[in-house]
């Protein structure tokens, strides 16, 4: 289906990108985007892929708006305090662009209903902020065969990587898993939440725009994505460094013994 006149308008700098043009406008009308979160991360992450013409954006979050997240979450407001944050945003992307189509899901996310989802959409974007959801949404990525990008944030911190575990690499071996990079969670509050360490909430609104930048990249086909690679943003120097890492035969998803994680 050819864009409309008034898409053909909206899109216009992506356009005449030569990367993305035509073509790409149009695979990124036709992506289902599952993004896990509309805090933080999630709330730039939305709004740039709702600006971008994503077709389709499923939201996943059970939290309302307090006072106390407008100093990240963007994409929520003063009077959006007390409403579900999956409200808040589906109205914020409604006002931005009346083309694309948002799916609440007002409930937290766990391994169950991670893997009920992850294969209804082309890829899943994870901005929660605990491992326990980190593992399962990327445990379900890959037996859903589905792209997932995932990004932390720290108090000057972050970090950002792309699982597309279900693939080989260039070099025939199997591309890394979560459980890759992470084998294990950290042990019990030994890395403190955001309430009780504090977060610079501009650095929430560089990793959830990076976010985006991996999303577009993988729907559109343009570029490297960050796949075996973590990028570490360090907000006091203002520094990016990149780490690579690889496939563990141990994992458990994709290892030479799988085994149900």
């Amino acid at each position: 289906m050819a864009l409309s006149p008034d898409e053909v308008e909206r899109y216009a700098r992506h356009l005449v990108l030569r990367e993305v043009g035509g073509p790409g406008q149009a695979r990124l009308r036709a992506a289902r985007i599952l993004v896990i979160g509309a805090g933080g991360l999630g709330a730039p992450l939305i709004q740039y892929l709702a600006a971008a013409g994503v077709g389709t954006i499923g939201i996943v979050d059970d939290d309302a708006v307090s006072l106390s997240n407008l100093q990240r979450q963007v994409i929520h407001s003063t009077p959006d305090i007390g409403r579900p944050k999956v409200e808040s945003a589906t109205d914020a992307v409604a006002r931005l662009n009346p083309h694309v189509q948002v799916v609440a899901h007002p409930f937290r996310i766990d391994a169950r209903s991670a893997q009920a989802l992850a294969g209804d959409y082309d890829v899943v974007a994870d901005g929660s902020d605990n491992f326990a959801t980190r593992y399962a949404v990327s445990d379900a990525c890959y037996r859903a065969g589905r792209p997932l990008v995932t990004a932390a944030l720290g108090q000057f911190d972050g970090t950002l990587t792309t699982i597309r575990a279900h693939e080989t690499g260039p070099d025939g071996r199997p591309n890394p898993t979560y459980r890759c990079l992470f084998p294990t969670p950290p042990p019990p509050g030994s890395v403190p939440a955001c309430a009780e360490a504090g977060v610079l909430g501009a650095l929430a609104g560089v990793m959830g725009s990076l976010m985006a930048m991996e999303v577009i990249r993988a729907v559109v086909g343009f570029g490297e994505p960050l796949v075996g690679r973590l990028l570490m943003v360090d907000a006091r120097a203002m520094r990016f460094e990149t780490l690579s890492y690889g496939w563990d035969a141990a994992n458990p998803l994709s290892g030479t013994v799988p085994s149900e994680s």
